[in-house]
Formats: structure tokens, C-alpha cells, sequence
């Protein structure tokens, strides 16, 4: 992997999967050396398709694919700092919680409060392959939490009691078909 595999005003976007699509469901496996070339050509279709959503994070399972990639922006000062996450970990969780309203590009228009470790230690490969570790706090902790639970086949609603998580999927799923229905014409 190289470093010009960062975002690109022309790169192709990818369809989003909406839950509960079973590929979000599945565990991602790791990246491998020979993964390299694919990975190059993912990175700057992953960051078109999250800044086009727009959201601030996406996982390679959102788009499809079973590989342990993901792609975060949260646009400090509205200038783009773009993170690429290949074999991310979650090495430590503070004992502090945070809760903080959380959505997800899976699940459009669909929102909840999630408690999740207010402070995260995560280590990784960037777009390289150099090996990093990020401490985060804030909305990024809460981000990257959000998306290496994608690559678990996790998702935000799982941290929910199941009446909140069956409440907001089957509004998802009655949405879902509105909208279909819609652009079929019937």
C-alpha cells in the first residue's frame, strides 16, 4: 500500500448496504500483503462514497466487502483529515463511558443514544502499511469504536435493549420498502 491511495475528487463511488443486509452481519477477515493492490484501489472509492453520503466513517463491510478496512473524516474545521484504518484493534477502553446520539450509513435516518468507553487506545496499519496506534476521545473514540464494531459484524443497534434495536429496524425496513415502492412506480 502507498500513500496515494488518500481521497480523490474523481474516484468511483460504491452502493451503501442498508441493513439488514447479512454482509453486515459477517465478521471481516484480516488484510493481507496480497490484498495490497485491492486495497489501494478501495481507499479512495471508500472515502468518495462516505464524504458523498455524507458521514464520517465507513467500513469495508458497508460497501460489501469482508475485508478489515475502514475510513474515518470527522472534518475538523471543516478541512478534510482523513484516517485509514487496515487491521484495526481496540487495544484499551477507558473505564469512563460516554453516550452520545450515534447513526450509521446503513441504517439511513435511523438515530440512538449508545454508551460506549468514553477514551479508546486503537492500533492499525495506515494506507502504507506502517503499523500506528491512536488514542481517542470525544466523537473520534465514539467513531472508531462505531466502525471496528462494522468489522465484527456489529452493529450501533447492538447496543441497544432489543425494544429500542427492534423499534429502529423495523422503521428501517418499513422506510426501506416506502421508498422502493416509491421508485418502482407502484
Amino acid at each position: 500500500m502507498t500513500t496515494g491511495t488518500l481521497p480523490s475528487a474523481d474516484a468511483e463511488t460504491m452502493p451503501i448496504l442498508i441493513a439488514p443486509h447479512p454482509v453486515l452481519r459477517a465478521r471481516t477477515r484480516l488484510v493481507t500483503p496480497a490484498d495490497g493492490d485491492a486495497v489501494r484501489e478501495l481507499l479512495p472509492r471508500m472515502f468518495a462514497t462516505m464524504y458523498k453520503a455524507p458521514g464520517i466513517g465507513l467500513a469495508a463491510p458497508q460497501v460489501g466487502l469482508g475485508l478489515r478496512v475502514a475510513v474515518v473524516d470527522l472534518m475538523p474545521d471543516d478541512k478534510r483529515a482523513p484516517i485509514v484504518l487496515v487491521n484495526p484493534d481496540i487495544v484499551a477502553v477507558s473505564d469512563e463511558l460516554a453516550t452520545r446520539e450515534e447513526g450509521c450509513l446503513s441504517l439511513p435516518g435511523q438515530y440512538a443514544d449508545v454508551t460506549r468507553p468514553a477514551r479508546v487506545k486503537v492500533r492499525y496499519l495506515d494506507e502504507s502499511g506502517a503499523r500506528r496506534e491512536i488514542e481517542a476521545d470525544g466523537l473520534l473514540a465514539a467513531c472508531l469504536q462505531h466502525e471496528i464494531d462494522h468489522l465484527d459484524g456489529v452493529l450501533f443497534v447492538d447496543h441497544l435493549s432489543v425494544l429500542k434495536r427492534n423499534m429502529i429496524m423495523r422503521k428501517l425496513v418499513k422506510e426501506q420498502r416506502t421508498q422502493d415502492h416509491r421508485r418502482g412506480g407502484k
